[in-house]
């Protein structure tokens, strides 16, 4: 219901309203005409209000409808990697931990912006410290981003790894999505085969069939030569409808220095300064810690990440910041407890936390459109150095891998990276 047909239903209740309630009122008996017109205004009143909350439910059933719309049509993508973590993968581990933002950055590089969930999985073998170790799905990348920092290659020993029992925590543990039109991935990386010889053990072919049961794509991604991994991991890809690559035991990562990565650092820890984390003390804290690891990181990451967060419109992904929450709807200002603010806020006013809150926002605003502006040259900074790396046989083996196959894959469920 628009505000033209309520106000037709309201013009039309005026008109008939005199006459409906002079019937009544003559049917209650011989009432005179004082008596008549309070009952007509009774009547108007209350069938007025009748239209009214008639308008506001159809206008909210309106927003709802177009909102579920919305996230109907807003691509989803999960992705979970599971990388072999012993001590042969060093190379390919560290590099990882510096493109972990630029490959998030591709997967959501698509039109209309999807919405990103990434899990993890390192895997070593038995006698190890541990077999498997995993972190499920989120759309906080940043917490993502802190657990693979604390990935070290270290174990193994005997060439065979326990990639069956990773590849079984990564397809019946991960909370995937039940929803056929979300694109689900699984990266698995790593340079030797499983154990074949744990009879206990689960195995890749019957794993395989599960995925392909619940619409998961196994991609394989072979480090350095070893022969015996090869055929395994290019049947792991065929039973799963995904896509094999080979790339260098180092993992062939570049990373590229840019012009603008010294200005993007600076950017970044002015935003950090417009972090408002609301919470209990360890959410708080988690915040401050993300912000820490970001300032803290290799400049080409902290960019990475810079760009990522203006895309998505968030100032630190997860939960616990207050500006992002309001922006996003996720909670009201006054149903925050004071004790749940930091510090310097439970002093305030609420007109005086309001004041603060608007400044903040719109300096953060001004900071973040920056960030944009100059990601924007740095992109194209990069593409041009990754083009020249590439015609000299130096291009991106890993993220290049990744891109490829995220690109071809996301046309099954109508996901568009077209320039």
């Amino acid at each position: 219901m628009n505000s033209t047909t309520h106000s037709i239903i309201s013009t039309n209740i005026a008109c008939t309203a005199p006459a409906v309630a002079a019937s009544l009122c003559r049917g209650a008996g011989n009432l005179d005409a004082a008596t008549e017109r309070r009952g007509y205004k009774i009547m108007r009143i209350g069938l007025n209000l009748v239209a009214s909350v008639a308008f506001v439910a159809a206008s909210l059933h309106s927003c709802l409808a177009k909102a579920a719309a919305a996230n109907e049509t807003k691509p989803r993508i999960e992705v979970c990697f599971v990388l072999d973590t012993t001590g042969s993968m060093g190379g390919l581990i560290e590099g990882a931990k510096q493109k972990i933002w630029s490959i998030a950055n591709e997967m959501i590089s698509a039109k209309p912006t999807p919405e990103l969930k990434l899990g993890l999985i390192g895997y070593r073998d038995r006698g190890d410290e541990y077999v498997v170790k995993s972190f499920q799905l989120s759309d906080d990348i940043d917490s993502i981003y802190g657990h693979l920092r604390d990935f070290k290659a270290e174990g193994g020993g005997d060439e065979p790894e326990s990639v069956n029992e990773a590849l079984a925590e990564a397809i019946e543990k991960m909370p995937w999505s039940q929803d056929r039109k979300v694109l689900k991935i699984i990266f698995l990386v790593g340079d030797a085969p499983p154990h074949l010889d744990y009879p206990d053990g689960p195995k890749y072919p019957e794993l395989c069939r599960i995925a392909a049961k619940k619409d998961l794509i196994i991609n394989t991604v072979q480090c350095g030569n070893i022969a015996e991994t090869t055929p395994i991991w290019k049947e792991i890809a065929k039973l799963s409808e995904g896509s094999y690559a080979a790339i260098a035991q180092s993992g062939g990562v570049a990373v590229i220095a840019t012009p603008m990565d010294d200005e993007l650092a600076r950017l970044n820890k002015k935003i950090g300064a417009t972090l408002i984390p609301y919470g209990d003390v360890a959410l708080q804290r988690e915040v401050a810690a993300k912000q820490a690891f970001a300032e803290s990181a290799p400049a080409s990451a902290a960019a990475d990440r810079l760009s990522y967060n203006a895309r998505t419109g968030k100032a630190v992904q997860g939960r616990g910041e207050l500006l992002d929450a309001l922006a996003k709807n996720e909670v009201e200002l006054d149903a925050i407890d004071k004790k749940d603010l930091p510090k310097e806020f439970q002093k305030l006013t609420k007109q005086e936390m309001e004041t603060r809150i608007a400044k903040t926002r719109a300096e953060r605003d001004s900071l973040q459109k920056e960030v944009q502006d100059l990601a924007k040259k740095r992109e194209a900074y990069i593409q041009a150095e990754n083009k020249r790396l590439a015609e000299a046989g130096k291009g991106d083996g890993f993220v290049e891998k990744v891109a490829e196959t995220i690109h071809q894959q996301a046309e099954r469920k109508g996901i568009n990276y077209a320039p």
